[in-house]
């Protein structure tokens, strides 16, 4: 069925003519399969809080229509707009993150959020797509001409944006953050030098971490040796995935959500392992794994380095927090609290995933050229 001629000159014709259909199938159907677990997973942790059943369903489902509008949006876009929106963004979550530190409601221990009429955000969450666009402008710049000191002005925002999360704490982000910075860097021609410098910072501050931080030490020993600590949720999640086999047990028909406490959140893999199957679980997976390989197969393809550089680390961003998520759900890593991309709870995650996405979109789409 065509839904735009190729005649129609009209922006969406030309949106749908241009947009990687692979790329936008995939983000719709972890779209899709995250509102199904949502409203798996999340009826018995309302009802632990004494919340109506579908509480965390409606909540979440109120923020997907304005979540595929963000996205659409701002995938319309061209080059240069994403370039002047991330800019505009990332300057306005910077200010709100700073604000966390003294307005933020402590929520587990950190001071990650704010709180007004009625609804809750977490200002970092959009920093991670917002950075990695300006870390890609700055690094381009730098590389059109040497005398600009676009690199520098990188470290300094990188050390910013790093400060702010780890002084929350938020050790998970900052690793997150930290990775796909390191990675636009030794795209854009870092020295070999400064890679090994690099690398030595971001081992030395993991070990400062764990020598440092309880929490930190605490996970990380608890996963090396699971009798040194309490390991419940973790436990409980192996659990599910046994009582899932290939073809789970059927939606609804999970016990394991009755009893881990983050169900509709950092363990919602988990509830699809018991509830749908091995099947499933696979089929979650392989549409990671095709918005990233789709991703990086446009970004080959690219003689932009700006558009490079933010693909780069908007691909690598959005399969890094899938993969320490899943990780972590199977015991593969120390547990981290990050969330599923689309697919667990959070109105901030949905959003920043969107505008990220968006971005992605409107970056991979096929163009003729343009000035950036």
């Amino acid at each position: 069925m065509v839904i735009f001629s190729r005649v129609d000159t009209s922006i969406m014709s030309r949106w749908w003519w241009t947009v990687d259909r692979w790329l936008l199938t995939s983000i719709l159907l972890i779209v899709a399969c995250g509102a199904i677990l949502t409203l798996a997973a999340s009826p018995p942790v309302a009802a632990r809080l004494d919340l109506g059943t579908y509480h965390f369903a409606i909540r979440q489902f109120a923020y997907l229509p304005l979540a595929l509008l963000t996205m659409i949006v701002v995938s319309l876009m061209e080059p240069v707009m994403i370039r002047r929106l991330a800019t505009l963004a990332f300057i306005c979550f910077i200010a709100l993150t700073i604000s966390t530190h003294f307005l933020g409601a402590e929520i587990k221990g950190a001071s990650r959020w704010i709180s007004f009429a009625g609804f809750t955000i977490q200002p970092s969450e959009f920093l991670k797509p917002t950075f990695a666009v300006v870390a890609a402008w700055m690094f381009s710049e730098w590389r059109k001409d040497n005398n600009f000191p676009g690199h520098y002005i990188c470290v300094a925002l990188f050390v910013m944006v790093a400060a702010l999360l780890v002084t929350q704490p938020d050790f998970g982000m900052t690793a997150v953050i930290s990775a796909v910075w390191g990675m636009q860097f030794f795209l854009a021609g870092l020295p070999v030098f400064f890679v090994v410098l690099v690398a030595f910072v971001f081992m030395s501050g993991s070990m400062i971490a764990y020598l440092t931080v309880d929490h930190v030490k605490s996970r990380v020993d608890r996963f090396l040796d699971p009798a040194s600590g309490d390991n419940y949720q973790i436990t409980r999640s192996l659990e599910a995935f046994q009582n899932g086999g290939l073809f789970g047990t059927g939606p609804g028909e999970g016990d394991i959500k009755h009893v881990l406490p983050d169900a509709h959140t950092d363990f919602i893999f988990a509830v699809a392992g018991e509830e749908f199957g091995l099947i499933a679980c696979l089929f979650i997976i392989g549409l990671f794994a095709t918005v990233v390989l789709r991703g990086f197969s446009r970004m080959f393809r690219e003689d932009n380095l700006f558009v490079l550089l933010a693909v780069g680390g908007l691909v690598t961003q959005f399969g890094l927090q899938a993969v320490i998520n899943m990780a972590s759900t199977t015991h593969l890593m120390p547990t981290k609290g990050m969330t599923l991309p689309f697919i667990s709870y959070g109105g901030s995650s949905l959003l920043s995933l969107a505008l990220g996405m968006g971005m992605l979109l409107s970056l991979t789409r096929r163009r003729a050229g343009g000035d950036l």
